[in-house]
């Protein structure tokens, strides 16, 4: 799955809301963050809680460049849960964070607006 941060791409074709269901987006909060040098772009690996019954999770993200690892530990994050597993370098990365492009193209984390308990499911 490629993921592309171009703000000006086309909204994608109409899906059902049984598709929109498929999508599992929960939050966890980050209790661990850390460079991941051997990443093709500058990336970080994010331990996220999810709480019981989903635990901790690894996710590859692409905001090295936005973000200091030690800052974002205890933010909360929003990911894709229920995609398979994904081979990234020496690292599975198990979830996938969100984020929106700024103006340049980096990643911004989707957060909630409020401390929220980990593992809600987004509707």
């Amino acid at each position: 799955m490629h993921m592309t941060h171009d703000s000006a791409a086309p909204a994608a074709p109409g899906i059902a809301f049984d598709d929109w269901l498929k999508v599992d987006i929960r939050v966890g909060t980050i209790v661990a963050a850390e460079p991941f040098p051997k990443a093709r772009k500058p990336s970080l690996i994010l331990t996220v809680d999810f709480g019981d019954p989903i635990g901790r999770k690894r996710s590859s993200a692409q905001i090295a460049d936005g973000y200091d690892p030690a800052a974002l530990v205890g933010r909360q994050v929003a990911a894709v849960i229920n995609f398979p597993p994904r081979q990234i370098g020496p690292m599975m990365s198990e979830v996938l964070t969100l984020g929106f492009p700024d103006a340049d193209g980096r990643v911004i984390l989707v957060s909630p607006e409020r401390a929220v308990p980990n593992g809600g499911r987004l509707f």
